[in-house]
C-alpha cells in the first residue's frame, strides 16, 4: 500500500505463515540420565501453557520485586525496566545467551543498557519512543539513586528468571504477541483508589479475543482499513485485531491503527507494545481526552508524530556534521603531522 506521508518509514514487511507457540510443541521426555543441570535460574520452569497466565505471573514476580526491593512510589520504573527487557529479541535458537549476560550487569550498567534499547527503536519509530517517555524518563537521571538501581537490578533478574523473553523475545511477531505483559504489571502496579478514581479498568484478554474473532473477518479486513480506539488502555484490543488479521492470512502493516488514552502512563504502554507486537508504520498512538476532542485527537496525534520524525532526522543531521567534522580535524592533523616530520 503506497504511503503519502513523507515522514513515515517506507518499508513494510510481508505477511508470513502463523508459526506454531512455542508451548504447543510436545517433545518426548528425555531420559534422566541425559538432562543436564541447569546454568541459570530463568529457565528451570517451562513456561505455563496460557500465555496470558504467564504475563500475570511475570507481573505478580516483579510487583512482589519492587515492594519487597523498596524501589519506591514511581511505577514508572519497574515499568519501564519490563518495557525495555520486553523490546529486546533472543531467538529461540541462541539459547538464554542474551538473558544471561543482562542478569551479569551490575545495577549501575542497567540505566545506560535500556538506553540503548529505548535509542536504537527511537531511530525507526521516534513517535512512539516519545510517546512513551513515561517509562524511560528516569533513565537520564545523571544522577540516580543507587538504592533505587539495586531495587532495578532486582526486578531485571525477577523477570527474566521468570521467563520473560519466553513470551516477548521471538522473532516472530505472532509469538511476541500471544500476550500483554505490560497490562498486568501497570494494573498491578497501581493502588486500588488510584484505578477507581482513574476508572481504569483493562478488557481482559479472553474478552478483546472473542470480540476480534466476531468482529473481524476476510470481508470487514479488506486492506487500507482504519483501526481505532478511543480509550486504548495498553493495546490489548490492538493486540487481539492484529493477532485475528494474522490468522486470516492478512498483515497488520496494511492498516491504519489509532489508539489514545487519557492516562500517559498507559498510552507509554501501548506505544511499546504496538512495537513488541509490530503493528507497522501506520500506527500512532496518542494520550488526550477522545471525547472532549472533535475527531478524538486524531490529528494532534498525527501532528507530534510528525515533529518527531522532523526532530530525529534533525538530530541525525546534527550527527552526522558532528562525525564528519571530527574525520576533518584528524585529517587535518595527520597532514599537519606529516608536514612537521618532513
Amino acid at each position: 500500500m503506497p504511503n503519502d506521508d513523507p515522514f513515515l518509514p517506507r518499508t513494510a514487511t510481508p505477511a508470513a505463515a502463523r508459526p506454531a507457540p512455542r508451548w504447543a510443541k510436545k517433545t518426548p521426555p528425555k531420559p534422566k540420565a541425559a538432562v543436564r543441570p541447569a546454568t541459570t535460574t530463568w529457565r528451570k520452569s517451562l513456561a505455563p501453557h496460557d500465555p496470558h497466565q504467564h504475563a500475570h505471573k511475570i507481573a505478580e514476580t516483579v510487583i512482589d520485586a519492587w515492594h519487597h526491593s523498596h524501589g519506591g512510589s514511581s511505577i514508572d520504573v519497574p515499568l519501564g525496566t519490563v518495557a525495555a527487557l520486553a523490546l529486546l529479541r533472543q531467538p529461540e535458537q541462541t539459547g538464554n545467551s542474551l538473558a544471561d549476560w543482562i542478569m551479569n550487569r551490575q545495577p549501575p550498567e542497567l540505566p545506560q543498557l535500556f538506553k540503548e534499547i529505548y535509542l536504537g527503536h527511537w531511530l525507526n519509530r521516534p513517535d512512539l519512543i516519545d510517546r512513551a517517555v513515561r517509562l524511560h524518563d528516569w533513565v537520564w537521571n545523571p544522577d540516580p539513586d543507587p538504592h533505587q538501581l539495586r531495587a532495578v537490578h532486582t526486578v531485571t533478574h525477577r523477570a527474566l528468571n521468570q521467563g520473560l523473553l519466553d513470551l516477548t523475545g521471538h522473532d516472530a511477531p505472532y509469538l511476541r504477541a500471544e500476550t500483554d505483559v505490560l497490562s498486568p504489571l501497570l494494573t498491578g502496579l497501581r493502588h486500588k483508589s488510584d484505578k477507581k478514581w482513574r476508572g481504569e479498568y483493562h478488557t481482559p484478554p479472553s474478552v478483546t479475543d472473542l470480540m476480534a474473532r466476531i468482529l473481524v473477518d476476510r470481508d470487514v479486513a479488506g486492506p487500507d482499513k482504519a483501526i481505532r480506539e478511543p480509550a486504548i488502555g495498553s493495546g490489548t484490543m490492538f493486540r487481539s485485531v492484529a493477532q485475528r488479521l494474522r490468522d486470516l492470512g492478512l498483515n497488520p502493516h496494511d492498516y491504519h491503527w489509532y489508539g489514545n488514552d487519557i492516562d500517559a502512563l498507559a498510552a507509554s504502554c501501548a506505544a511499546v507494545n504496538t512495537i513488541i507486537w509490530d503493528l507497522g508504520p501506520h500506527c500512532f498512538i496518542g494520550c488526550a481526552d477522545s471525547i472532549a476532542l472533535e475527531d478524538g485527537g486524531y490529528a494532534q496525534t498525527l501532528a507530534e508524530a510528525k515533529a518527531s520524525f522532523e526532530q530525529r532526522d534533525r538530530s541525525l543531521d546534527t550527527a552526522h556534521s558532528i562525525v564528519a567534522a571530527r574525520r576533518a580535524f584528524r585529517l587535518v592533523d595527520q597532514l599537519t603531522s606529516q608536514e612537521t616530520a618532513a
